[in-house]
């Protein structure tokens, strides 16, 4: 390796390559038992009587390492981003590999934006991975005709169709090969392919979130009215007819529950016999992609444990309200005091001030401080808002010493709730400047005695 560069190669993979064509053999750990899990298990590995893969080296050689070839880097890269690397190392330890791969002009410019998108997408690690894995054969298979047309691959509960069509050609489910057997090593052979596969369950898991987005919050069946003179309830009106995909009726603030002890709200809930939207799960969601993300614990545990917020959300969200969530990541929130959390209700009232009764994004909140300057976002503490401006080419919020960056943008975005990242907990400005306020000196009042009429 005398520093000769290698071209099309992520650094990343670099290593990976310098790793196993080391001298040094390490011992690889035995594959981990799957969870069974209903429907939602995670990628396993098939059983193999053999246990070389205890002892064994993957070698320059390997089918794995052909993955770097110019022809398949895109793929590559994506097994790279699914966490798949040890696990295929195992595999190709117990077995032959087959690996249908995609080229990458058909990951480039034949795929659509918005599914890799979402793919790419830390929450939809699972889907990913399931994707990965549903390229690759634990057994050796050829371009010469074989007896079976249907072979498991290493993704649970999928299996691919090997077809030959009337001309000749081949194909494995709906995509032709257009280079088989482009790459043959002693462990494995890979077949190029003019598309990626994309198995049922991945399609219903993007089919799932796209739809979400495009729901329209829906009114409640018999929601009441509320007069904005008098801030009271209107009794509705027989003929008035509600129209579909209006807002709620009640503003935000009028659905939170009161106070700080977050008892069930009198605001109306979603009548009629259909829900059309199940806020608690979302609401799960986030908090799982959070954990997940990794660096914002802390926001997740005070969401779940320290308060009820989480409960809060789930049910806003199902009444058709939308939330941006400005979450402080760990670092910010070990700078918070005791003092700072103590008082009754003081957590809920710091979470409330980074909850933006709107659906923003980081491309959303970027075009408009670049286009007004400084924007001014309502919170759930009112009367309090948050400012947002432009700085450093990213979103600051708040000013002076009690300011944060957007950090990690876009880590989740679902249509309902929008969680971005921060690097600093916001405080109101009225609250922010009291720190730094000195004490006044005391100050001699002489009283002037009156004059007599």
């Amino acid at each position: 390796m005398g520093g000769t560069p290698i071209y099309g190669v992520s650094s990343l993979l670099s290593f990976f390559l310098l790793f196993i064509t080391s001298t040094v053999a390490l011992p690889t750990p035995s594959p981990p038992k799957p969870h069974h899990r209903h429907h939602h298990s995670q990628p396993s590995i098939p059983p193999n009587s053999t246990t070389a893969a205890a002892g064994s080296q993957i070698n320059s050689n390997s089918v794995l390492v052909a993955l770097l070839d110019s022809h398949y880097t895109e793929l590559a890269e994506l097994v790279e981003k699914a966490l798949l690397l040890h696990t295929l190392e195992q595999a190709v330890g117990n077995h032959n590999l087959t690996i249908f791969a995609p080229r990458n002009e058909a990951l480039e410019r034949r795929l659509d934006p918005e599914f890799k998108r979402f793919l790419l997408e830390p929450r939809n690690l699972h889907s990913l991975q399931t994707l990965i894995m549903a390229h690759i054969l634990p057994s050796r298979v050829g371009s010469h005709p074989s007896p079976r047309h249907r072979h498991r691959t290493l993704s649970s509960h999928h299996h691919l169709h090997l077809s030959t069509k009337p001309t000749g050609q081949k194909t494995v489910d709906s995509a032709e090969i257009v280079r088989p057997d482009d790459v043959t090593r002693p462990d494995g052979v890979i077949h190029g392919i003019e598309r990626l596969l994309v198995p049922q369950s991945v399609q219903e898991d993007f089919n799932r979130r796209r739809n979400l987005r495009s729901i329209s919050a829906v009114i409640p069946e018999g929601a009441p009215e509320v007069d904005p003179r008098t801030h009271r309830l209107k009794k509705p009106a027989a003929a008035a007819a509600v129209p579909v995909g209006a807002p709620p009726v009640l503003p935000i603030y009028d659905a939170l529950a009161p106070g700080p002890s977050l008892a069930p709200a009198p605001a109306p809930g979603p009548g009629g016999p259909h829900h059309h939207f199940d806020g608690h799960s979302q609401v799960k969601d986030f908090i799982h992609t959070l954990l997940h993300y990794g660096g914002y614990n802390e926001m997740a545990d005070i969401l779940v444990n320290l308060t009820s917020l989480a409960t809060e959300m789930g049910r806003l969200v199902s009444e058709g309200y939308v939330l941006t969530v400005l979450a402080p990541n760990d670092e910010a929130m070990a700078k918070l005091t005791t003092d700072q959390l103590s008082e009754p209700g003081a957590p809920e009232q710091i979470i409330y001030y980074h909850i933006i009764p709107e659906y923003q994004t980081e491309e959303s909140m970027y075009n408009a401080v670049r286009r007004f300057g400084k924007v001014k976002y309502d919170t759930l503490r009112l009367p309090h808002k948050v400012t947002a401006q432009e700085a450093d080419g990213s979103v600051k919020f708040g000013s002076g010493d009690v300011s944060a960056y957007l950090f990690d943008p876009d880590i989740y975005t679902d249509g309902r709730i929008s969680v971005q990242g921060i690097d600093g907990i916001l405080f109101p400005e009225t609250e922010a400047a009291e720190p730094l306020r000195k004490p006044a000196s005391p100050v001699k009042v002489v009283t002037k005695a009156r004059r007599g009429n």
